[in-house]
């Protein structure tokens, strides 16, 4: 039986992490704001499908190539903290912007490209593949039963709290924007929060020595 405590902890990283900025967020803001709540939906399907990919392909033993070779391992972890504390200065320095802030027209896209998109940009985010490959596997217990069905089941707590979180966004993108949009100080306020947040988990990630669970 998994233990609770790891499905909260998943959870917790999940929020923590669909709550910060990155590549995701911005691509459903962006078409949200510019072409109407529904394409922001369609293409959180698309997200939607990449998440399960990462989810089948953890489920198949992938994090245990990593077991087998920690440098791999590493330079996965290593890269992602590079990527994050990337963001982290992107929101952080002087004229910095973050999504709330930065969206921008586009032009508008059939509900197939916005499905293709949605799917190409979260199987491209360094967040969701660390989040699987890193995070994910350190909360499978072997004691607890089948590693595969812990992943499974560690693997739809992220799914779930992901999509109702993202979905909440998509709705709700232009009444945020148009919120901060007229706010200088929220907006600033909103900038460090999440450059805050994102430079935390950059350190914790770089520094962390843990090795992932062979699922």
């Amino acid at each position: 039986m998994i233990d609770s405590t790891a499905v909260l902890g998943v959870a917790a990283i999940a929020l923590g992490m669909v709550l910060t900025p990155g590549p995701n967020m911005l691509y459903l803001l962006s078409r949200s704001i510019t072409q109407g709540r529904a394409a922001g939906l369609i293409s959180l399907g698309g997200v939607a499908l990449g998440f399960l990919c990462y989810l089948t392909a953890a489920t198949l033993g992938i994090s245990a190539v990593f077991s087998a070779i920690p440098a791999a391992y590493t330079a996965l972890k290593l890269a992602g903290a590079c990527y994050l504390g990337w963001l982290a200065w992107q929101a952080l320095r002087p004229g910095g912007s973050t999504p709330f802030a930065s969206s921008r027209s586009l032009p508008r896209d059939s509900s197939a490209r916005l499905f293709a998109m949605g799917l190409t940009t979260n199987l491209l985010n360094p967040k969701i593949a660390v989040m699987y490959l890193a995070m994910i596997p350190q909360f499978v217990d072997s004691d607890s039963g089948p590693v595969w069905s812990q992943s499974l089941l560690l693997g739809s707590v992220q799914i779930t709290v992901a999509l109702v979180v993202n979905a909440v966004i998509v709705c709700l993108a232009g009444s945020i924007v148009g919120f901060l949009s007229g706010r200088p100080l929220w907006l600033r306020a909103e900038k460090f929060v999440m450059g805050s947040v994102l430079g935390g988990l950059a350190v914790h990630l770089a520094l962390d020595r843990g090795r992932p669970a062979v699922v």
